[in-house]
This record gives C-alpha cells, structure tokens and sequence, in this order.
C-alpha cells in the first residue's frame, strides 16, 4: 500500500505486527546482540523515543488506541530502521531507561563503585543484619 494511502489503523497494525512479532523473533535469532527481546520491551522503547520522553506522558492508554497517524508512521519508521541498524537499539534503550530513571549516568555509577565495599573477589560486600 502506498504511504499516502494508508490509514492510521494500517500504521498502528504495521507497528503491532513489527513489535509483537517481528523483532522478537529477529532477538531471537538473527539480532541475538539487540539488549531486548519481549514485544513489551520493543513497544516501550519506540513509544518513548517518538515522544521524546515516557510515553505515557504524551499517549493515553493503551497507546495503540490512541496513536495519531503521524506517531504510528513515526513508530513504524523507526522499527524499520532498528531492523536495518539505521538506528542504534541499545542507545535507544538506554534512553528510554534513563527516562524512566531506570538507569543512572555513568558517573554516578562510577561514583557508587569508588565508595562500596567490596570483598577480595571484587564483588559488593553485604551488609550484616
């Protein structure tokens, strides 16, 4: 179908299809390096970097309903370029984490390590209770 032609119900299918079973399948096999592999995990990633931040800030619930045709082609354009590796999964990820507070810069990272204790091994020691 040609882009002009396509509805938003098209893109959102499209979208649902590369996310939920396309690029699974692709970590599973061809794209074992890809940081992700649950749909759930491709779907986050994309929504949040078309929106620039977390998604459910800027899309209403469940988000496949609520998608415009511009997001939904944004999102289908943008999976198409992580199966080719126009775009770079693992910085999307990160990006996406990072918004979510899930994972802290390196120098805090590096700053926590300076100041654990650790054992002879080198692992963290645990505290005693």
């Amino acid at each position: 179908m040609m882009e002009e032609h396509m509805r938003t119900a098209d893109y959102v299918s499209r979208y649902m299809t590369l996310t939920k079973e396309v690029m699974p399948q692709l970590a599973r096999t061809s794209h074992k390096h890809w940081p992700v592999r649950n749909d759930h995990c491709f779907q986050r990633i994309v929504l949040d970097a078309i929106c620039g931040g977390t998604w459910y800030d800027h899309i209403a619930r469940p988000a496949y309903k609520h998608l415009t045709r511009y997001q939904a082609l944004q999102a289908v354009t943008l999976c198409d370029a992580i199966i080719s590796g126009d775009a770079d999964l693992t910085q999307l990820n990160r990006q996406s984490l990072t918004w979510r507070g899930k994972l802290r810069e390196k120098s805090v990272r590096k700053k926590k390590a300076l100041t654990t204790p650790t054992n002879e091994s080198g692992c963290p020691q645990r505290r005693l209770r």
